[in-house]
């Protein structure tokens, strides 16, 4: 009994061990194939997304920029942002005469730097009273008023121009777009290193490299819009105490073109005037002689012919007119007369004809 009591119990616990290993293979097995089904079923909505952003290129963009969006979830609206906390860009422009235009120049570097900004750009002109000097100076944002304050104090303001560009907008949608970059970069790596056939692997890398461009370019413009926002650009002319300023011009009217026609009518008469001016010396030198001469001329000849003996007057065809012939009164009417008779002449006799020999004789 206990013999095969023994026997009964090894071969149940011989059994239970066997279905144990297969159970586990199995898992291992079904462990493996989800894996590599996952990474292959990761490949396709990849390609198809690579095929949306091909075919759509602003669709990535407008998924992104909407988190931006006032109604959108997690999204700070910019209505709701205070002033210090928006992205604004500060441009300006002024012109100031002074004495000095080298010496002016020298202080508003001064200024500017001493604000913690820098020389952009400088052109300058030098002459004995129309020096001219053309200054770009970048200063912090938070400097701005103060700077243009105080290059106005060098010398007479004649013209100021600011200009704000509010783009917190477009800086919040920038930083939207590039997270949502980031992430499409990030998935792409991950699969690129779980890519298990060479078609797969070239289409990956071909999508990746694209989507790190965008990212690269993104990321530009976000440093291009945080480099105006954080230093203001100001524009300064500086010119000498003689220099001309050009205005601007007049928008067009009525008004503005005549106006425009009576100075072309004034600039017609002085260049006429000109040539007129120009012309008289020659006429003086030039035709005085010559009207004397002619004079002259013309008095000799007179001297010589003598006064013109008046001739026939020639009519039309080269013949002088007939003169007209006198009228003869009217005479008294006669009664008519009866012609006279005509005799006819009388008829002499005819000699005789001589007889002539007969040459047959």
């Amino acid at each position: 009994m206990r013999a095969a009591t023994r026997g009964r119990l090894g071969g149940t616990l011989g059994t239970a061990g066997l279905v144990a290993v297969l159970a586990v293979a199995g898992c291992s097995t079904s462990e493996s194939g989800n894996a590599s089904t996952g990474a292959d079923g990761a490949v396709a909505p990849l390609a198809a997304d690579a095929a949306a952003d091909q075919n759509h290129p602003g669709q990535a963009e407008s998924k992104a920029g909407a988190q931006t969006q006032p109604g959108a979830p997690g999204a700070e609206s910019p209505a709701n942002l205070r002033v210090d906390q928006r992205s604004i860009v500060y441009t300006g422009s002024m012109t100031v005469r002074v004495k000095e235009v080298d010496r002016a120049a020298a202080d508003a570097v001064a200024i500017a730097t001493g604000a913690g900004g820098f020389v952009g750009g400088d052109q300058r002109t030098s002459s004995t009273g129309d020096a001219e000097a053309s200054l770009q100076l970048r200063v912090p944002a938070d400097r701005f008023a103060s700077v243009v304050d105080a290059l106005a104090a060098l010398g007479k303001q004649e013209q100021r121009e600011i200009k704000t560009d509010d783009v917190t907008e477009e800086t919040l949608d920038l930083a939207a777009r590039i997270s949502t970059q980031q992430a499409r970069v990030e998935s792409g790596r991950r699969l690129l290193a779980q890519a298990k056939t060479l078609s797969d692997l070239v289409m990956l890398e071909s999508e990746l490299a694209k989507r790190e461009a965008d990212l690269v370019a993104l990321e530009a413009r976000q440093r291009r819009l945080g480099d105006l926002t954080a230093l203001s650009t100001i524009t300064v002319r500086l010119i000498g105490p003689e220099a001309v300023v050009e205005e601007d011009e007049e928008p067009a009217g009525f008004l503005s073109g005549l106006r425009n026609g009576w100075e072309a009518l004034l600039a017609t008469l002085g260049v006429v005037l000109v040539v007129l001016g120009a012309l008289l010396p020659w006429v003086v030198v030039l035709g005085v002689p010559a009207l004397a001469v002619f004079w002259l001329t013309r008095r000799r000849r007179g001297r010589r012919t003598g006064p013109p003996v008046p001739g026939p007057v020639v009519g039309q065809g080269g013949t002088p007119p007939t003169p007209p012939t006198p009228l003869t009164p009217p005479t008294a009417l006669t009664p008519p007369t009866a012609p006279p008779a005509t005799v006819p002449p009388a008829r002499t006799p005819s000699a005789p004809a001589e007889s002539r020999p007969d040459p047959t004789d």
